[in-house]
């Protein structure tokens, strides 16, 4: 049984004990919720990594579609983490195309003279948001998960 009340980002799940009580949050509180994860995260490994391992300032806007199926599939009590990790990303994405530029040839130091302040402004302002301690702490957070409940890294 799930309770969907929350308590600071946790979901609480009624449990007879501590022990259990910890298990069923680690585990999402959910069997089916939590295996459909972590058969998410298995199957998505490869391409995840393949996406990343490219390179190039664009590797994370290209694995943007991969992590926002990983987060359609994540149990509730990540929501908060895969909100910031996938909603920075939306935000760069939208910043660079609202510029017209292309994220993997796109130099903040030398912009495009049709690249205005503004722009420039919005695209900075999401990159630094991106790389902030609250994202990079949210992401870190997704990858123990995945490690400690699907005994798995999210990315290989």
């Amino acid at each position: 049984m799930r309770a969907s009340a929350r308590a600071q980002g946790r979901v609480l799940c009624p449990a007879g004990s501590l022990a259990l009580g910890l298990a069923l949050v680690l585990g999402g509180c959910g069997g089916d919720e939590a295996q459909s994860y972590c058969e998410e995260v298995s199957a998505r490994q490869d391409e995840l990594a393949g996406l990343l391992d490219d390179g190039g300032p664009d590797a994370l806007l290209r694995a943007l579609p991969v992590l926002e199926d990983l987060r359609a599939e994540a149990p509730g009590d990540l929501d908060d983490e895969w909100q910031q990790v996938v909603g920075r990303l939306r935000a760069l994405d939208a910043a660079l195309r609202a510029a017209g530029v292309d994220p993997s040839t796109y130099d903040r130091a030398e912009p495009s003279a049709e690249v205005s302040t503004e722009q420039r402004s919005a695209i900075d302002g999401a990159a630094r948001e991106l790389v902030s301690e609250r994202t990079t702490t949210a992401m870190a957070g997704l990858e123990q998960q995945a490690r400690d409940v699907c005994k798995t890294p999210l990315v290989p």
